[in-house]
This record gives structure tokens, C-alpha cells and sequence, in this order.
């Protein structure tokens, strides 16, 4: 049987997308579900494309009821991946998945993490900062933003004549590369 991985994003899901590609012809692993928080998320067309389901949620659903883990459990997801997922989780979605959701931040922490950090917000700070690197940091998650355990740090270096563009870019291409193998590597070693 395979492992089932649940992808949670609340945007585009370019990593997402790199990751349905990457387990597309995995016989060991799929993505399994994508959810989302964001009814008009262009990662809801990916999954779509894929033919994988997807789900909407409110932030109810979310955060004051158990619906988003009964759906995870009936449909036997063995492992959470956020891809660009906005809210924080909940304690109760944590203690169902106890080291089995793993997070991606697009800087290396932990410098500029944390609330509202995310996407260009970080990039953004990178620059303002004079940081000569950026990076990647994929990370457990825990009931804190971008606390979790290290799992992975890769970096670039930032050119003096880099602007918000290009950092983004050297940054997508690091995740791009990363994530999908850190997942695998990390997913196989959940017991069924």
C-alpha cells in the first residue's frame, strides 16, 4: 500500500505542483489530497490537473471542530506537507500528526521567521537586511510559526544587483530542487 501524503497550500502551489510531479510514477508514495483555506488558490487547478481531490475550508472548520483530521484519518493520509499555507496549525491537527508535517520557509531560519513572514514579505526583508545569502529552510512545524526542528537549510548567494525577482527565483529554485526529495526521503520512514 502506499503512503499517502495530504498537501495543505493557500496560493499558487508551485511546490506542490513540483511534488505531484515528482510522486506522479512513485509506486511507493502519492499525494493522496490538496486542501486549502483559499477557494480562488490556483493550487486547486494543479490538484485538478493531476486528477487528485481537493478541499476547502473555512477557518472554523479549522481551527474549532475536528473535520479537517477526520477527513486526513478517513482517507488514510500518513504525512502533512505544507506548501505555501498561511494559517498556523492547530494543536489538535499537531497531536494527530506528532512529526508527520513538515513545512518549507523561504529563508534560512532562524532569521526572518515568524509570524506574517512569508513569500515576498521575506524576500523582501532579505534585501532590506544587506544579507549577501538566502535560502531555504524545510522544517518540522510545531504550534509556533517556523519553530519546528530543522530538517534541511540550502542556500544562494544574493548578488549586489539582485532585486526582489531574482532572489525569489533563486530561492523557488532551491525548493523546487529540495523539497520533493527531503519529502521522499522523510515519508518512506513512516510506518504504515
Amino acid at each position: 500500500m502506499k503512503k499517502r501524503i495530504a498537501i495543505f497550500a493557500s496560493g499558487s502551489g508551485s511546490n506542490a505542483q513540483k511534488l505531484m510531479e515528482h510522486f506522479k510514477r512513485s509506486n511507493e508514495i502519492e499525494i493522496a489530497l490538496v486542501l486549502t483555506n483559499n477557494p480562488d488558490a490556483y493550487v486547486l487547478q494543479r490538484a485538478d490537473n493531476f486528477e487528485i481531490p481537493s478541499h476547502i475550508f473555512d477557518r472554523y472548520e479549522f481551527t474549532k471542530t475536528d473535520e479537517v483530521i477526520d477527513l486526513l484519518k478517513n482517507l488514510d493520509i500518513d504525512f502533512i506537507v505544507l506548501a505555501g499555507f498561511l494559517w498556523l496549525i492547530p494543536k489538535n491537527l499537531i497531536a494527530a500528526y506528532p512529526g508527520r508535517i513538515v513545512n518549507i520557509h523561504p529563508a534560512i531560519l532562524p532569521k526572518f521567521g515568524g509570524k506574517g513572514m512569508y513569500g515576498d514579505h521575506v524576500h523582501n526583508a532579505v534585501i532590506a537586511a544587506g544579507e549577501s545569502e538566502g535560502g531555504i529552510t524545510i522544517h518540522y512545524v510545531d504550534e509556533n510559526y517556523d519553530e519546528g526542528e530543522y530538517i534541511y537549510q540550502a542556500k544562494y548567494k544574493i548578488d549586489k544587483s539582485d532585486n526582489l525577482e531574482m532572489v525569489k527565483f533563486k530561492g523557488q529554485q532551491l525548493e523546487h530542487l529540495h523539497y520533493p526529495r527531503v519529502i521522499e526521503t522523510l515519508v518512506k520512514k513512516v510506518k504504515k
